[in-house]
């Protein structure tokens, strides 16, 4: 199965720089980067033709159609006469460009520009995708339909290196992240995995049918709850648990007479994580 990573930090973390590297923009000062198992300082044709890049402000030759503009790039993958027009079509369907098949790249709007570049990316059907603020310009329904293409390409088995600031996006179709600031990684890996090492237990939201004096006192002398803040008729806790007791505790409120109408956990997401691991600083 393919992976789809973040890469998520302020301006001037490193981001950039990493991809750019993997890319072969810019040479890495130490260390050794592999792509598709091919080390990219001893062969670097062979690790760029597994690579699709595709940078923030792309640049785009305005004076040719998007058709020539992907005909020039489909020429030089070397992509055969006799499945270059269909594979052309598929990808500007994908990207939502069939209409300005004939319209000059230099009139396209910021994010035509950017759905352009993508397919151009994909022309060559790498292994490898470097993708650097992609949805930079896209409006709503665009995004939603470059979530689908990185989703789908992840499914294909393809390795998806993707740089953004916008954290709920992220979350949507990456299957790990990390975190960066001051040319450093933070924090690598899954999602949740990170979660539960920032946070190991569960964070639970519960309610009451109305305000009961007891809920304080009763949550804080029960094994394992920590961290209460009861608001009126609600409260936020740490339970040092599972699912299992969570039950336990729930049937507890319950059997005390205290008439709970909500109980259930908090989900983290990447902006939790980011907001804990990110001072914010860069270099």
């Amino acid at each position: 199965p393919g992976v789809v990573y973040g890469l998520i930090g302020p301006n001037g973390a490193g981001k950039t720089s990493i991809i750019k590297a993997v890319a072969h923009v810019l040479e890495p000062t130490y260390g050794r980067i592999r792509v598709a198992g091919i080390d990219l300082m001893d062969d670097p044709s062979a690790a760029l033709a597994r690579i699709g890049y595709m940078p923030d402000f792309p640049p785009l030759y305005e004076d040719l159609t998007v058709h020539e503009f992907l005909e020039l790039f489909a020429s030089a993958y070397r992509l055969p006469p006799e499945t270059r027009r269909p594979r052309i079509a598929a990808l500007l369907d994908k990207v939502s460009l069939s209409a300005k098949r004939d319209s000059l790249t230099g009139g396209l709007s910021r994010g035509m520009k950017q759905r352009l570049f993508l397919a151009k990316t994909l022309l060559h059907d790498p292994d490898v995708l470097l993708l650097d603020e992609p949805a930079s310009g896209l409006d709503p329904k665009a995004r939603l339909e470059l979530r689908d293409v990185i989703v789908e390409l992840g499914r294909r088995g393809k390795a998806v290196l993707v740089s953004s600031h916008i954290l709920a996006e992220m979350a949507d179709f990456c299957s790990a992240v990390g975190i960066m600031e001051q040319g450093r990684m933070l924090v690598s890996g899954p999602i949740q995995e990170i979660l539960q090492r920032l946070r190991p237990g569960l964070t639970v939201h519960l309610r009451l049918l109305h305000a009961d004096d007891r809920l304080g006192g009763f949550l804080a002398a029960r094994p394992g709850v920590s961290r209460i803040a009861v608001d009126g008729a609600n409260a936020v806790f740490q339970l040092d648990g599972d699912g299992a007791m969570a039950c336990a505790l729930l049937k507890s409120l319950v059997e005390a007479g205290l008439p709970v109408t909500a109980f259930y956990e908090q989900s983290g997401n990447l902006q939790d994580i980011f907001l804990e691991m990110s001072t914010g600083r860069v270099v």
